[in-house]
């Protein structure tokens, strides 16, 4: 590992410069408009792994929904996982409402601010106490991110795999050093959009960066080659059929979330992959996905005479959830009257946005609904 440390002179130069070019280029971003601290916390779990433009949309509507940690801990989980639903990683949602929960149980509705009680919170790990900390309470504490740390790596031709322990552990010294004290809020976001809009993975605009002159990794001539690429987890291919029932006045059965009550049926990774929500009767399968999918829904509907002869295939659907690249063969299937399943949600296919459904369930329902004559 190469790092060449700025001098004191430098580091302050670095500084100015950053915080000034932060203070005119800067975003409008609606979790910057403020400083609250439920706020900053929303925006934080639902910018984690997800993009700003994704974000935006959800952050408003979610806060209109929710405007406190009161409103958010007493909803129904359900309409929570509805006002996220599209955005992914589901676990976010309702570890977010858990955690205002904890905090109207242990902190009388009010967010805390003290450090240990931020990460005693449900689904808050270290980078998001520090985020919280910094920009809602302007505590002198640095964060570290991808973006903070490919900015970092460049900075000081930090080469290897940046998530190596090692080298994690010096990425998060080397933000602390940097951190500007009088400002720590504003700072983290500095170094944040740095990395997000002129620092990027891939062909880093240079002759835009208010700090290029610092930064050692271009005076080398390695900032396309720092940081280094990660070995991705090899990608795992999934077949999926998902059986759209029907009946004439253009109603369908959703199946409730795998492991609620009134839930069966459910088949390896199901589950994960409608993200615990509701959804169409889905089953991974094989090689003859029309005749397995037929078998799954006699074991759901308990009895193969309520099915009709003929399955409609309608257009196959591609999806990716993490390491998964799946592949969906949904059939629509027609009835008179749609059977009854066990704890199964009747609602009209066009109305699916009024239920907490998947990204996956919500490209089954489009294809469904492209097929269906208006």
């Amino acid at each position: 590992m190469t790092s060449v440390p700025l001098t004191t002179s430098e580091l302050r130069k670095f500084r100015s410069q950053l915080l000034a070019w932060f203070a005119t280029y800067k975003r409008d971003l609606p979790w910057r408009r403020d400083r609250d601290p439920y706020r900053v916390w929303i925006s934080e779990i639902m910018l984690q792994q997800t993009r700003v433009a994704a974000v935006i949309p959800y952050f408003e509507t979610f806060c209109t929904r929710f405007p406190d940690i009161r409103a958010l801990a007493e909803a129904e989980e359900a309409e929570v996982l509805r006002m996220w639903s599209g955005l992914g990683y589901y676990s976010r949602a309702r570890n977010l409402q858990a955690a205002a929960q904890q905090i109207v149980r242990e902190h009388s509705s009010v967010f805390p601010a003290a450090k240990e009680s931020i990460q005693a919170l449900r689904g808050i790990g270290h980078y998001t106490t520090n985020a919280i900390l910094s920009i809602a309470f302007n505590e002198q504490h640095a964060v570290l991110d991808g973006n903070v740390a490919r900015v970092l790596a460049r900075l000081r031709a930090i080469r290897g795999d940046l998530r190596e322990g090692a080298r994690w552990k010096l990425l998060q010294t080397t933000a602390g050093t940097f951190l500007a004290r009088e400002a720590p809020g504003d700072w983290n976001q500095a170094m944040m959009e740095l990395g997000a809009t002129i620092c990027t993975p891939r062909n880093p605009q240079c002759l835009l960066c208010p700090v290029a002159k610092f930064c050692r990794a271009r005076q080398l001539g390695l900032q396309e080659v720092i940081p280094e690429k990660r070995r991705k987890r090899a990608t795992v291919e999934v077949l999926l059929a998902a059986a759209i029932l029907l009946d004439e006045q253009g109603r369908c059965i959703l199946l409730p979330p795998p492991g609620s009550n009134g839930a069966r049926g459910a088949a390896d990774d199901v589950p994960t992959l409608v993200s615990r929500m509701w959804h169409f009767p889905t089953v991974p399968v094989g090689q003859n996905p029309e005749a397995e999918l037929r078998t799954y829904l006699t074991k759901v509907a308990g009895s193969a005479r309520a099915l009709p002869p003929r399955f409609t295939p309608l257009r196959k659907i591609r999806h990716a959830v993490t390491y998964r690249s799946i592949t969906v063969l949904p059939f629509t299937v027609n009835f008179k009257k749609l059977p009854r399943l066990p704890g199964a949600k009747i609602i009209l296919l066009q109305d699916l946005s009024f239920v907490p459904i998947s990204n996956l369930t919500r490209k089954v329902a489009r294809a469904a609904l492209a097929a269906t004559p208006h």
